[in-house]
């Protein structure tokens, strides 16, 4: 599906030559101030592919089965007369992101389509010079604006919350981002500093920030190698005995094939939160089988990240969760880096979430609910240990988020939306230069293997693992570390 560029003609005039508003509301640099290097956007498009899972994943008490990707691409100019190509690619997950139980799976869907399609028009009247954090960070309110549009429009249950329009959102973003870096030929995390960038972090977050850049609070280089961390969904066969239903397409099914197949040091464990017994059973379950395997490699370290999608329905519940399994296991309990959102993704509306004591007995982080800065340090109030960053949620929304963790000393970690190929790359671009993120999840060649084959060749270390660990040094390319096919 393609949506021409739609232009719009500024109104008032320049303040002082610095920042004056036209008709979008979108702020505008004088020819004064403008960097050389700065983009304007000339032509966004967009297109669907439909994906059906290998296996379906078990999570947030659903079962899931298919994947909409979503790529964008840009086509940009610089003020100094360089042109561009960037292109962002990212999966609409509307079981993460607008978990609506009014509405079916495909008027979710239909309905993120429907706000791509707006945001889409959108993003192509952008018509000033801006570095990509300052054009996003302009669009930001619009994005919002067209959410609330489309969900009146449409006449949704439920209206598109912030985080839905922030997934789908993140495609657009990735692919300015993209263009920029590919325009300048290098890696976009290397224009986040006062080189490029207009403004200092102040414009975006206030008092405190003046001087400061994202760069301060990033990686100067990726990390050359990152821990591969396989996904465990709530409905993956652990041994032989649970799988019911094999393929036999020649990809491991179960827990040993794949921890010796892809040499596995970490594992995700989602958990459903509406059953103590069969969380901690599972927990136990895949703890022996991973112990039996391990042995037999010679491998004595590995580590677990355990995954409620805010399904315990209180803090009691998890604490209890977190006592039994230290009881029950408790070496495999030590083997427990943290727990994601293990409660309810809103915040405010649950104060009685408090983390304080959970967060003593493991470390405990923020997914769903981390949509802003505000999100961030409230979390951070009640006691929470830190957030998950991705790129699914916003690059820039992330980067600025990133900042702020790291001023204020908030541990942050990585996460996956099953994102495949480009997907893959562009995602792990970020949590490559976040200094505390130390794995990787790369889900999709479990769930989406097909949608990985065109970039196998292209990047081994990162599609082909047999010892753990992802080769991150690969994607330090330019843009976002993947060309387009």
């Amino acid at each position: 599906m393609i949506t021409r560029r739609k232009f719009v003609k500024n109104s008032g005039a320049l303040a002082g030559g610095i920042v004056a508003a036209n008709l979008t509301g979108i702020s505008v640099l004088s020819a004064a101030s403008r960097k050389k290097s700065d983009i304007r956007i000339d032509h966004i498009s967009f297109g669907y592919d439909e994906y059906l899972f290998r296996a379906p994943v078990g999570f947030a008490g659903a079962v899931v089965d298919r994947a909409t990707m979503v790529t964008v691409r840009c086509s940009v100019r610089t003020a100094g007369g360089k042109v561009a190509r960037g292109f962002g690619s990212i999966p609409f997950n509307h079981t993460f992101s607008f978990p609506s139980k009014k509405m079916t799976n495909e008027t979710k869907n239909d309905a993120m389509k429907a706000l791509a399609a707006e945001l889409a028009k959108v993003t192509g009247s952008h018509q000033e010079f801006a570095h990509p954090l300052d054009i996003n960070w302009d669009l930001a309110p619009l994005y919002l604006k067209a959410a609330a549009d489309v969900s009146e429009r449409l006449h949704l249950a439920d209206p598109i919350p912030k985080l839905c329009t922030l997934v789908t959102a993140a495609a657009f973003d990735a692919a300015i981002h993209d263009a920029f870096g590919k325009a300048h030929r290098i890696n976009s995390f290397d224009t986040y500093g006062p080189g490029f960038m207009n403004h200092d972090l102040s414009r975006y977050l206030g008092e405190g920030y003046e001087g400061h850049y994202p760069n301060r609070y990033l990686l100067r280089q990726h990390k050359p190698r990152m821990t591969l961390c396989h996904l465990v969904s709530a409905v993956d066969p652990i041994e032989e005995f649970d799988n019911k239903k094999p393929l036999k397409d020649g990809l491991p099914e179960t827990l040993p094939e794949w921890i010796n197949y892809n040499g596995l040091l970490e594992l995700k464990i989602k958990l459903n939160g509406t059953d103590l017994k069969w969380d901690v059973e599972r927990v136990m379950h895949i703890e022996r089988v991973a112990v039996q395997t391990q042995e037999k490699r010679g491998v004595k370290n590995w580590a677990y990240v355990l995954d409620f999608n805010e399904k315990c329905p209180n803090v009691e519940y998890f604490i209890e969760f977190l006592r039994q399994l230290k009881e029950k296991m408790p070496i495999g309990y030590q083997r427990i880096k943290y727990t994601e959102q293990p409660t309810a993704r809103d915040l405010k509306a649950h104060p009685e979430n408090v983390m304080h004591e959970a967060a003593k007995l493991c470390p405990v982080v923020i997914d769903e609910s981390l949509i802003d800065v505000e999100s961030l340090l409230l979390a951070r109030k009640l006691g929470w240990t830190g957030a998950v960053v991705k790129s699914p949620k916003g690059l820039t929304h992330m980067i600025l988020i990133t900042a702020v963790a790291g001023k204020e000393r908030i541990f942050l970690c990585g996460g996956d939306m099953s994102c495949p190929g480009a997907a893959l790359i562009q995602t792990a671009n970020l949590q490559a230069r976040v200094p505390t993120i130390t794995s990787v999840e790369a889900n999709a060649r479990q769930y989406l293997p097909q949608a990985n084959k065109a970039w196998e060749s292209r990047f081994p270390g990162m599609f082909r693992v047999t010892d753990g660990m992802l080769q991150t040094r690969e994607i330090s390319g330019p843009g976002l570390g993947a060309p387009e096919i």
